[in-house]
């Protein structure tokens, strides 16, 4: 095989790369749209002053973070992973590349739905009337901190290990040989 040709787990890899990002890229938009949408029933004449802010601002970020969590990570690393093959870089086995698919891919998913959770709670608690943010931040989770902090921690974590070993592996394909 030459180093221009793919191997089957390459070719894989980036399919499921580049779907994943279609499908956030769409998820990303429906964000957006739904922030506008839900965010106008909460009024500046409802709510004291910096407070429409703090309301809404956890789900605003959202659409920031779909699209570069999972538009543009999953696009860099198809296009890291042609590169360092044009560059003359070894291949990165299945392994290497199933820590991107199954690791990065799916707990950065989380993550996102774990934002998105977060940027609603907020905000429909803000809409029920609800003004003081430390009863809206205890209320998350069924306010218990041991859930909300574990579950945040190994889903940011896990995405971390997981793109972390693939950039690693990476790395390492495009040593030197002779």
């Amino acid at each position: 095989m030459s180093r221009f040709e793919l191997p089957d787990s390459y070719r894989s890899a980036l399919r499921v790369l580049i779907r994943y990002a279609i499908i956030m890229a769409i998820f990303g938009l429906l964000i957006g749209v739904s922030y506008q949408e839900s965010s106008k029933k909460l009024t500046l004449d409802d709510t004291p002053a910096g407070f429409h802010l703090e309301a809404v601002i956890h789900l605003a970020l959202v659409h920031g973070h779909v699209f570069m969590l999972g538009v543009l990570m999953p696009l860099a690393m198809a296009g890291a992973l042609m590169l360092a093959r044009r560059a003359g870089g070894s291949e990165v086995s299945g392994r290497g590349l199933a820590w991107l698919v199954r690791g990065y891919l799916p707990l950065a998913a989380a993550s996102l739905a774990l934002q998105l959770y977060k940027g609603y709670h907020i905000l429909l608690m803000a809409r029920a009337g609800e003004r003081d943010l430390a009863v809206i931040d205890h209320a998350f989770m069924g306010g218990s901190h041991v859930l909300r902090y574990g579950i945040y921690g190994v889903v940011h974590t896990g995405m971390a290990v997981g793109l972390g070993v693939f950039l690693v592996l990476l790395w390492r394909s495009l040593s030197v040989r002779d």
